[in-house]
């Protein structure tokens, strides 16, 4: 999932350390100690134990993941062998008691669904925060050239006259679009907590009660019920990521466009080389992009063809959600990130966008109102 060789070219550098090996590990471990303090706010089990629990899950959140995922190969999942060295850990440390406290009243898709939670709301913090920034780009974009008058193309060829700035507020709209619906889906993300067939019955009848702790301790949502096998929130972070990859593609595929030799209405500050053509200003950070979030509806392809699950436990679709879910948040966290880099001093043109636009009418109708209109709904 990840590449020393090519997550900078993609972008993929500031999403890492939210999705990969060492932060699921690392959500797991936490997981499993908001389990044990839930549990004690629900007065099943001690708050020595608990401690002893979270300080055990320390010790293995520091852990090797590729040893754990070795592990993991027979049982099909990685928190069987986390809960097994847990149990151990907690057993050698205060003995048998505690240790039986592990996990307790849990099951493997709890602790997995749930840190995948989190892994989520942590990575969709930082592609709010690009996308935020590609918006504001896009905004300033909008305002300085609201009556920078250019070609309009329609099926790549000209059309009536416009303005950059009005084409910047299209992108400044799926953007801020995107802004919130991610905004709004992480605010949902639940635990889960259903225990062996998603009754609680291990808990039963303190089971609410260690779910609603469970969602405070983490700092996510109480689900109204159990979600192992109704995979609704997956299906929404596929729509809201694919969606904003998108939004990411438009700016960056416009701006390749317009940074073509024999347009050269765009460049970017930056502009990439070439191993052979020392000429070239090649938009770099807008090609690649366009290539991250190229790879977003494969992945979004994938959640959404599993998304049906046999009964109280997927047999295969469930596992292949792991994958998928956070190829999809590194290749559109990349996107964003490059489409910042592509936005950041981007340079406009002016005279090539009037000699471009020929002998043709500046009649631009309401493109300027259009751009006063975007600018007064972001306030």
């Amino acid at each position: 999932m990840t590449s020393a060789l090519f997550d900078p070219i993609f972008g993929a550098t500031a999403i890492d350390a939210a999705t990969d090996d060492r932060a699921w590990l690392g959500a797991l471990c936490e997981v499993e100690t908001a389990l044990a303090r839930a549990c004690t706010r629900a007065g099943l089990i001690d708050l020595g134990t608990a401690l002893e629990i979270g300080a055990a899950a320390d010790d293995l959140g520091a852990s090797d993941p590729a040893e754990l995922g070795r592990q993991a190969e027979a049982s099909g999942n990685p928190v069987i062998p986390l809960v097994t060295a847990l149990r151990a850990a907690v057993r050698e440390r205060v003995g048998a008691d505690a240790a039986a406290a592990v996990h307790l009243g849990a099951t493997s898709q709890d602790i997995l669904d749930t840190a995948a939670m989190l892994v989520c709301s942590r990575a969709l913090g930082v592609v709010v925060a690009e996308l935020r920034d590609c918006a504001d780009h896009a905004a300033a974009l909008a305002r300085a050239h609201r009556d920078t008058v250019m070609a309009g193309r329609t099926l790549l060829q000209h059309a009536l006259p416009t303005t950059f700035g009005a084409l910047a507020a299209v992108w400044g709209t799926g953007l801020d679009r995107a802004v919130a619906r991610v905004t709004a889906t992480r605010a949902i993300l639940p635990v889960q907590l259903g225990g062996a067939a998603g009754t609680l019955a291990a808990l039963h009848p303190h089971g609410f009660d260690v779910l609603a702790a469970l969602a405070d301790e983490l700092d996510l949502r109480e689900p109204a019920g159990v979600w192992h096998t109704e995979r609704g929130i997956v299906a929404e972070l596929a729509g809201v990521l694919g969606a904003a990859a998108v939004a990411v593609a438009k700016p960056a595929t416009d701006v390749v466009l317009l940074a073509q030799t024999e347009l050269g209405e765009l460049r970017e500050g930056r502009p990439g080389g070439s191993s052979s053509m020392p000429h070239k200003r090649n938009p770099i950070a807008a090609i690649t992009a366009r290539a991250a979030a190229a790879q977003a509806p494969g992945y979004v392809a994938t959640l959404l063809a599993n998304g049906a699950h046999e009964l109280q436990r997927g047999a295969g679709p469930w596992h292949a959600e792991w994958v998928a879910l956070v190829g999809l948040l590194r290749c559109v966290g990349g996107a964003t990130s490059r489409l910042r880099t592509c936005l950041t001093g981007l340079e406009v043109d002016l005279d090539a966008m009037r000699r471009n636009l020929g002998p043709d009418s500046v009649d631009v109708g309401h493109a300027g109102d259009l751009v006063d209109r975007y600018l007064d709904r972001r306030r």
